[in-house]
């Protein structure tokens, strides 16, 4: 069946319209009306026109009660829409306006509920997430503590295991507050002018004790001394390190950093002479709390992707040449 397709009108127009009509056609009835009275009925001019300007009020309420009805019922409906939505209730509606502002507004609804709809989802499979992986270490720490409470621990061997798991659950705790921070649609950040170099610069040398505890040493590759990027430099600052912290875990002796100006963007590179990412698990790494082979909570790169997207980037990630894995993020100049 063909769907005929309906011509958007805009409300301003419509209403103009209906008061073009009721112009003209009272001009037309009182011109009418006013011959009939005076020269059939033989009535004076003063009840003529008393009886011309009723009709043409008359005549006016019911093109202005059809009017105000036909525009209040869709705002209704839009209403009711609305507040279903504040309930919850993230349903798309079908409704089609011939009115195009009424349905443009109906459009950006239905593309609002659609992107809280989704939201929302996130948010739930989150919380799901995040409440397993507290579990875990809280269930250890338990355990071990239950351990010496008993006397059936070696109490310094479990205070150290304590320990390990309660740096994990502070990690952890950490990462999902930094989550929540960059999920929360009110929050607002300031762009600043960054020297992205001297970021990655900083961030290496945060983790160099860690790099050393594992025999693993930083390399640099610099096109310039300086490259400027407006970003917010804390969250970028936050990827940088992820991807650091990331790559000391995998590496067997070597990092690269890389940041190099192109025409229109500045690509980082994080690249490590590890064993490199599975083909299976390549295309899921920054999905949040999926975790490969010697991952800790599947949060890290996850924060990555948001940041850098939120900063109007992307990032990919492929295994080098050489084997190890390399990631690239690509800022807008």
């Amino acid at each position: 069946m063909k769907i005929k397709k309906i011509k958007k009108t805009k409300i301003r127009v419509r209403i103009l319209r209906a008061f073009c009509a009721v112009l003209i056609s009272s001009f037309f009835l009182t011109g009418i009306i006013f011959n009939l009275l005076v020269r059939f009925l033989s009535l004076d001019i003063e009840i003529t026109t008393t009886v011309i300007m009723g009709i043409m009020l008359v005549m006016a309420i019911i093109v202005t009660y059809f009017l105000a009805n036909s525009l209040t019922k869709p705002i209704e409906k839009l209403s009711r829409f609305a507040l279903d939505i504040g309930k919850g209730d993230f349903k798309p509606n079908d409704f089609n306006f011939n009115e195009k502002e009424l349905q443009d507004l109906n459009i950006s609804l239905n593309k609002s509920a659609r992107q809280l709809a989704a939201y929302d989802s996130e948010q739930k499979a989150f919380f799901q997430n995040a409440s397993h992986e507290l579990r875990t270490p809280l269930m250890s720490i338990k355990c071990y503590a239950e351990g010496i409470s008993f006397g059936i621990m070696d109490p310094k061997a479990a205070s150290e295991t304590i320990l390990q798991e309660t740096d994990k659950l502070a990690d952890l705790v950490t990462d999902l507050l930094y989550i929540s921070k960059i999920d929360n649609i009110t929050t607002a950040y300031k762009t600043t002018e960054t020297d992205l170099v001297a970021l990655i610069k900083d961030s290496a040398k945060r983790q160099e004790a860690m790099a050393d505890k594992n025999h693993i040493k930083f390399s640099f590759d610099f096109g310039e001394d300086n490259v400027q990027c407006k970003c917010v430099s804390e969250l970028m600052s936050r990827a940088v390190d992820n991807l650091i912290s990331n790559a000391i875990r995998y590496a067997k002796s070597e990092i690269i950093l890389s940041c190099h100006k192109k025409a229109r963007h500045i690509e980082i590179c994080v690249e490590d002479d590890g064993r490199g990412i599975e083909p299976k698990d390549i295309n899921r790494v920054f999905e949040r709390f999926y975790k490969g082979e010697d991952g800790v909570h599947g949060i890290g790169l996850s924060i990555v992707k948001s940041i850098v997207e939120q900063q109007g980037g992307n990032i990919i990630v492929k295994n080098s040449s050489s084997g190890g894995a390399m990631f690239t993020i690509s800022l807008s100049v």
